[in-house]
């Protein structure tokens, strides 16, 4: 347990052990990393894996591609196989207002050089042969998306950050946060008093509780999301896109020989409830007859439940805080934190080092809401 760093880094999820990574790479010494427990034992042990650059705000298309590209090459730097499937996202659409949104976003994302496009219903069934098109207007589909391992991407982030000289401490809780003035002197822990004047806050789901200790307003609540897998379905192609249905928001991909699935509940309420629930599945199973029925005789082989980590407005909060000084967050992603970790490892990097990010967030910061300048995404399901 080190009892100095230049900068303490908290949470050890895929944020987390991008930022560490990211940092010690670029030359920073001291870069100590705390996680109350294993890392990525939060929010991104229970993620759905996709990856994506379909979104509606500019900064998230951004984000998205610029993460994968590098998920394409993590085999190569840092250095771990990820078991990365880019075989797309395809996102089905029921309504004129949807159709219209997701033809926006498609323009906006081709300017960026996002290869997404709008398909026809028989396109998207080609693409995704379970599902039914009844009800259905047409899709949008975009070949570079996809899924891969979440802890993987943990395992390769951290082992790379340690060569490089960062400091992981499992099984250690932040307990405070001491300033002095308007500066940070030390991260108070479970195992100790850390000496540092930088603390970044990579915490999800927690990390209001853990902006209260420096006196930063970080406007996160949890939020519990389900998940469930299936044994072997029978005419499921290999290569099925991540396949979500936009009205329901129920989605499916491609797990072994068999599926994952999840959706949203509308009656969930905020909370750090992790138990799984039978209460969603009536709503689950009528999105499942009504648009991918073959998947009802599957044999649920498993299921567990995650936190979102949600922001008033279902957008991330990337900044560094004015007071005191320096604490930095990246946090609040409303379930693609783990999609953007690599794209924003680098900008906190960047941020951190007082250099110019590939992306201006300053949209991003926590005063957005005070300064009624929220940045609201449609893409969410």
């Amino acid at each position: 347990m080190p009892s100095r760093a230049s900068v303490v880094v908290i949470g050890g999820g895929a944020m987390g052990t991008s930022v560490a990574y990211h940092l010690s790479r670029a030359g920073v010494r001291d870069v100590v990393l705390i996680e109350r427990g294993q890392l990525g034992c939060g929010s991104t042990s229970k993620a759905a894996g996709g990856i994506r650059a379909q979104f509606s705000d500019e900064l998230n298309i951004r984000l998205g591609a610029r993460s994968l590209e590098a998920f394409a090459r993590f085999a190569e730097e840092p250095g771990h196989d990820i078991g990365l499937r880019r075989v797309g996202y395809l996102f089905l659409l029921s309504t004129p207002e949807q159709v219209a949104s997701f033809e926006a976003g498609v323009r906006l994302q081709n300017g960026l050089g996002v290869p997404s496009r709008m398909i026809d219903t028989a396109e998207a069934r080609r693409l995704s042969p379970l599902i039914s098109t009844d009800g259905l207007l047409a899709a949008a589909f975009s070949p570079d998306d996809g899924h891969c391992t979440p802890e993987a991407v943990v395992r390769g982030y951290a082992d790379a950050a340690r060569r490089h000289g960062a400091v992981i401490v499992r099984h250690c809780e932040v307990t405070g946060i001491e300033t002095r003035g308007s500066h940070i002197t030390a991260v108070l822990t479970s195992r100790g008093r850390i000496v540092t004047p930088d603390v970044i806050c990579t915490a999800g789901a927690w990390s209001a509780s853990v902006g209260a200790m420096a006196g930063v307003d970080l406007p996160v609540q949890p939020l519990r999301r389900q998940i469930a897998v299936t044994g072997a379905v029978p005419g499921m192609p290999s290569d099925v896109p991540m396949t979500i249905d936009f009205d329901t928001s129920f989605y499916f991909h491609g797990e072994g020989p068999g599926v994952l699935l999840g959706m949203s509940d509308p009656e969930e309420t905020p909370g750090f409830r992790t138990t799984v629930s039978d209460a969603w599945l009536p709503r689950l199973y009528s999105a499942m007859s009504r648009r991918v029925p073959a998947l009802l005789d599957a044999r649920a082989t498993g299921a567990w439940a995650g936190l979102y980590e949600t922001t008033p407005d279902h957008n991330a909060l990337i900044g560094e805080a004015g007071g005191p000084t320096r604490f930095l967050y990246a946090t609040g992603f409303s379930g693609h934190g783990f999609l953007q970790a690599p794209a924003v490892g680098e900008v906190i990097r960047d941020l951190y080092l007082g250099d110019e990010p590939f992306v201006d967030v300053f949209p991003l910061r926590t005063e957005r809401f005070g300064a009624q300048e929220t940045r609201p995404e449609a893409n969410l399901v």
